[in-house]
């Protein structure tokens, strides 16, 4: 999986980036600096994931604008604002968009640096699941179709025998085709199991 630390700083004032981007450094996180957020959008189909802060107030395309167009283009990165004093009206309308939070300025060193560690864990933890998903999907393809109704049955809950009776065979060949389930989906224990069926969506968090 591609590292994530790596904040694009957004803001058209030249010293608030060059701070920005010494505070990052400094706490060895990666940065890249753009003067506006349609400068970013133009570099955006090359850049590294990371998570996004920008100013909100800027000329042209402002935070705002910034976010709905992220919203568009489906970009999943977490973006934190800068606001101003007095700007919590945009400041929520920012986070109602999909920003995860926002910072006011004059802000201190320390909540910016804990607000982007935060945003980069969530972004770590996505592009995690993501992939975690890609791999399940693999393993559930790989079963045949009476190895995919055993591991719905174990996943359910249901006992062996329960199972055999369900689908007309016999407790000893349940056994057999759980594990196979089992290899095939490289499970180490039946919890393994269940939270790769729940993370895959065979089975719904919310089923009993």
């Amino acid at each position: 999986m591609q590292s994530s630390n790596l904040v694009h700083v957004i803001d058209d004032d030249d010293a608030v980036r060059q701070s920005l981007a010494f505070l990052l450094q400094t706490a060895r996180i990666g940065v890249r600096t753009y003067e506006s957020a349609a400068a970013f959008l133009a570099a955006l189909p090359g850049v590294d994931p990371g998570c996004i802060v920008t100013d909100v107030r800027m000329p042209g395309m402002s935070g705002i604008d910034l976010l709905r167009r992220l919203k568009e283009l489906k970009t999943a990165m977490p973006v934190i604002v800068i606001t101003g004093h007095g700007d919590i009206q945009l400041a929520v309308e920012a986070m109602k968009i999909g920003a995860v939070d926002f910072i006011e300025k004059p802000f201190d060193d320390e909540v910016l640096l804990a607000a982007v560690k935060a945003a980069l864990g969530q972004w770590e933890k996505s592009v995690w699941k993501e992939a975690e998903r890609a791999r399940l999907a693999e393993r559930l393809a790989a079963l045949s179709n009476r190895e995919r109704e055993v591991l719905e049955g174990l996943v359910a809950g249901k006992p062996n025998k329960m199972i055999a009776f369900d689908l007309g065979i016999s407790p000893r060949t349940i056994e057999i085709y759980r594990a196979h389930v089992m290899t095939k989906m490289n499970a180490e224990s039946l919890s393994d199991l269940v939270r790769m069926a729940l993370l895959s969506g065979v089975l719904k968090a919310s089923d009993e």
